[in-house]
């Protein structure tokens, strides 16, 4: 272990991550099918959107000078739907189109005023106030043809599923899922309903995990929890390599008599690095396995939850380009006194809320690593930079989750 980077900056563990990379796959997928997925193309608009200038109201469609002086009166010529494009009746000084919104606008006419501003009578209109220039949305003000307007990497969210539709896409093309194995380790755990003896607890970090690598488009194989058997895990860790993309474990990292995962990987394995400059979660490791990237994140699941969201979640992106699914960073002003820590990047967890000057942020329950309710009853996490002050009245970085 002498020669292997230890106890690094969480900078420094992040770029030897990125010298280590992933075979990806693409295939075409429709649109039903794309939620969440991650895009392999840049999308380029096939059209302009609007496709031609039309109507923002249900109203009527006319020249903005003859309206100047409300109330006025026009002849109705006409009634155009949102389907209507053929031979489009001209509109002159003294007349007005009926139009619903949608619906391309007449020759001739540079203004709409909405129905509800106006009274019809027989076969005319009479205006109640000026109309508006404004409510005609004009050919392509929105998208242009030919434009990128979504980029390879990003994350296909129900929005961008709509503007694949709006720029002419049927089917797109997306990444392949990554398959992702998850292994628990220890002695203590048992599956969620068991009976449990004393000193066992249920094990819950490989449902959170799963969890999160659902949230940034990849598939989770939650494997069984392992006892600490060097044999089984081995066996396990070959079982993954071999049906994975990537292998997480939690647990076992640590400096322990019985942390089996890093006794294995330091005997067997390639480690890359081991433990690294944050609280709560310094004792992970990165490595290879039979050629397939592991993370060793620890035990403790606030940890363990941290450091997939500081560690492994941005490398996994980095491997797709995806950086629109980057955490939010905001800037908090504190309301409570937060601990850090002398020698490393503190991430405790904080709520928010928002006020006319801004985000304010109050530390509200106990911080200890094995207190997963510390992240589920609160907003976002801390940003202390070694040694930073973090008193009442502080503003510092956090980060939203």
């Amino acid at each position: 272990m002498a020669d292997i980077p230890y106890f690094i900056s969480l900078d420094e563990a992040l770029e030897i991550t990125r010298e280590v990379g992933v075979e990806l796959e693409t295939e075409k997928t429709s649109l039903d099918e794309a939620h969440n997925r991650i895009l392999a193309e840049d999308l380029i608009s096939k059209v302009d959107d609007p496709p031609f200038d039309n109507s923002a109201m249900d109203g009527f469609a006319m020249i903005y000078e003859d309206t100047l002086n409300p109330p006025t009166t026009l002849e109705i010529i006409a009634e155009v739907q949102a389907a209507h494009h053929e031979n489009l009746p001209s509109v002159s000084t003294g007349q007005a189109t009926r139009v619903m919104t949608g619906a391309p606008i007449p020759p001739g006419a540079n203004s709409i005023l909405q129905i509800e501003k106006c009274e019809v009578i027989g076969g005319r209109v009479k205006l109640l106030e000026q109309s508006k220039p404004n409510f005609i949305r004009k050919q392509g003000e929105n998208l242009k043809k030919g434009e990128t307007i979504l980029k390879s990497g990003e994350y296909l969210t129900p929005e961008k599923i709509g503007l694949c539709a709006t720029i002419g896409y049927p089917t797109v093309e997306v990444f392949k899922p990554l398959k992702i194995a998850i292994i628990s380790t220890g002695d203590e755990l048992k599956s969620p309903g068991d009976e449990l003896n004393p000193g066992e607890i249920y094990e819950s970090n490989s449902y959170g995990l799963a969890g999160l690598v659902k949230s940034i488009g990849h598939t989770p194989v939650r494997m069984n929890s392992m006892a600490d058997n060097l044999g089984d895990l081995r066996q396990a860790f070959n079982q993954a390599a071999e049906g994975c993309d990537i292998i997480i474990t939690s647990g076992g990292v640590s400096m322990g008599e019985y942390d089996l995962v890093r006794s294995i990987m330091e005997t067997e394995g390639q480690i890359k690095f081991w433990r690294i400059r944050i609280r709560p979660g310094s004792p992970p490791l990165f490595g290879l396995w039979n050629n397939t990237p592991i993370f060793g994140l620890p035990g403790n699941p606030v940890s363990s939850h941290i450091v997939f969201r500081m560690l492994v979640a941005p490398w996994i992106r980095g491997l797709t380009n995806s950086i629109d699914h980057l955490e939010k960073r905001i800037k908090v002003k504190l309301t409570t006194k937060v601990k850090s820590t002398k020698d490393c990047l503190t991430l405790r967890r904080i709520s928010i809320e928002a006020s006319e000057n801004g985000f304010i942020g109050h530390q509200k329950i106990h911080q200890g690593s094995g207190n997963l309710a510390s992240l589920t009853h609160s907003d976002a996490l801390t940003l202390l930079q070694p040694g930073q002050s973090a008193e009442p009245g502080d503003w510092i970085d956090a980060i939203l989750y």
